[in-house]
């Protein structure tokens, strides 16, 4: 038989097989090392940066940092994974929070040593701003912004004993201060407030500023007596200044009646004298037009009157009035008609009744 038909038909015995455990094995111990791993406490830097599943709790970011660079990815609160020992994790809190500042030590300009057991900021970080703020400032931010800003702020306001008066003020002032060089140079921080504690002064000066307290308060009250003396002379110089311009209203009210008094009764006079002038006016133009009209009439009497009879008339009073009579045995001779002489003794008695009743009748219109 040949030797190679020998080693074929022969079996063949193989190496000792050992089962398929391995691969079972090898997941196992897996996801030991994973729960391991998420099992370790996340405070500690090694295993931040081994462990893959991380937490970001409520009211905080993840930020992510790969070989030392800040990545400008931002998770919300939740479970989130990452790559370990390349990428670290750290949660940022982006609400609001309360960094306490203790022990701060002043000096005032005048040598004293002041010292402040707390100084408390509350502040925020928002969530838009905090990509740019840990990559200018780090994690730590606050201690910039806010621990080691106190202490400058603090020495810069607190520098003389008398601000101890104007203690209310210093919380303000010191957040206005804080938040002025935020939005300068740090735009996501915002201060929300600043709570000063009282500070620690010598029972030196604190007897001094009693004293100081005292010697203000009896200024204050010198001065509050002051101004209210001051008030009191004001109000009375008002009260005088409103009598006088009440009187001299009144002065100017009674002028005017007065003033308008006299134009009515000027006025009244007026009219009354329009009145009389009137009156008179039409009085005078009655006795003109009665003397025009016994003129006119007269007139037409003397034309009427100038016939034979008239003139015989006239004739014969003319004779009459130069006739004498003349008593004796011998009587002068004189031609005289004796029908003359008849009529004009017939009519004499009419014409001097006429001549009396004219004569009433004129001395009644001069009367009137």
């Amino acid at each position: 038989m040949d030797p190679q038909q020998q080693r074929t038909g022969a079996p063949q015995r193989g190496p000792p097989q050992t089962g398929d455990s391995s691969p079972i094995l090898t997941v196992l111990l897996f996801f030991l090392a994973i729960l391991a791993l998420i099992a370790i406490p996340l405070s500690s830097n090694i295993t931040n940066s081994l462990s893959i599943l991380h937490q970001v709790p409520e009211g905080h970011v993840g930020v992510y940092w790969t070989g030392g660079a800040l990545l400008q990815t931002i998770t919300d609160p939740g479970f989130h994974l990452k790559m370990p020992l390349i990428t670290q994790y750290e949660p940022v809190q982006v609400t609001l929070q309360t960094d306490q500042v203790r022990d701060i030590p002043c000096g005032t300009k005048g040598g004293v040593m002041i010292n402040f057991e707390k100084i408390e900021v509350v502040n925020r970080l928002g969530k838009g701003y905090v990509y740019e703020t840990l990559l200018n400032y780090g994690v730590q931010y606050d201690k910039t912004w806010i621990y080691d800003k106190i202490h400058h702020e603090i020495n810069h306001i607190y520098v003389d004993e008398r601000s101890c008066h104007y203690f209310s003020q210093i919380g303000e002032k010191m957040k206005d201060a804080l938040q002025g060089d935020c939005t300068r140079y740090a735009p996501g921080i915002e201060i929300i407030s600043v709570r000063v504690t009282k500070p620690t002064i010598p029972q030196s000066i604190r007897r001094n500023f009693e004293r100081m307290e005292e010697e203000r308060s009896k200024g204050d009250v010198m001065v509050l007596i002051s101004i209210e003396r001051q008030r009191v002379v004001e109000k009375e110089a008002e009260t005088t200044k409103k009598i006088a311009i009440s009187e001299a209203e009144k002065n100017a009210k009674v002028s005017k009646i007065l003033m308008e008094q006299m134009l009515m009764e000027k006025d009244s006079a007026r009219q009354q004298q329009d009145i009389g002038n009137q009156m008179y006016m039409t009085h005078e133009k009655s006795l003109t037009d009665a003397a025009f009209y016994r003129a006119m009439k007269e007139a037409e009497a003397n034309k009427l009157k100038l016939t034979p009879q008239f003139l015989e008339l006239k004739f014969i009073e003319a004779i009459a009035n130069n006739t004498k009579i003349f008593f004796g045995d011998k009587v002068p001779n004189m031609i005289l008609d004796q029908r003359l002489l008849g009529n004009f003794l017939q009519r004499m008695p009419e014409e001097m009744a006429r001549e009396v009743n004219s004569e009433e009748v004129s001395r009644e219109r001069s009367e009137i």
